[in-house]
């Protein structure tokens, strides 16, 4: 009997790829649904303005949220630091992009401008959100 069982059984010559498919389509919608999450920031509520796109160019980045507090990439600093932060940077990469949130005062972002002027940053991009029509 043991040897009956043996001799009907054929060796499979074909890659079954139907397995293969099924995990490939389950990771391709798990990397679409998470991808759109990945993208992390602050949350800043940015002013509406006419403008041009922004280039993709990698610059510093400075923002200012609704409490008034100041990010450098991201990072906690005060104004203080802030302006030393940039004084070191400022030969390398004389670039910076500005995010402040459309309830801050204007005395605030005033200030921080200041600072990044007197650090030696002389090209501020402000940025803003495309003007809804």
């Amino acid at each position: 009997m043991a040897g009956k069982l043996g001799r009907d059984r054929e060796v499979m010559s074909e890659i079954n790829v139907i397995p293969l498919v099924d995990v490939m389509l389950v990771l391709l919608i798990i990397f679409m649904v998470t991808a759109p999450m990945l993208k992390v920031g602050l949350d800043v509520d940015l002013p509406q303005a006419k403008g041009k796109q922004l280039p993709t160019e990698e610059r510093l980045t400075v923002v200012i949220n609704k409490k008034g507090d100041i990010f450098l990439n991201e990072k906690r600093v005060s104004l203080e630091e802030l302006h030393r932060r940039l004084k070191a940077i400022s030969k390398r990469n004389p670039n910076l992009f500005l995010k402040a949130d459309r309830r801050v005062p204007y005395g605030k972002v005033a200030k921080v401008m200041a600072e990044i002027k007197d650090a030696g940053i002389e090209k501020v991009g402000l940025v803003t959100e495309p003007l809804r029509r």
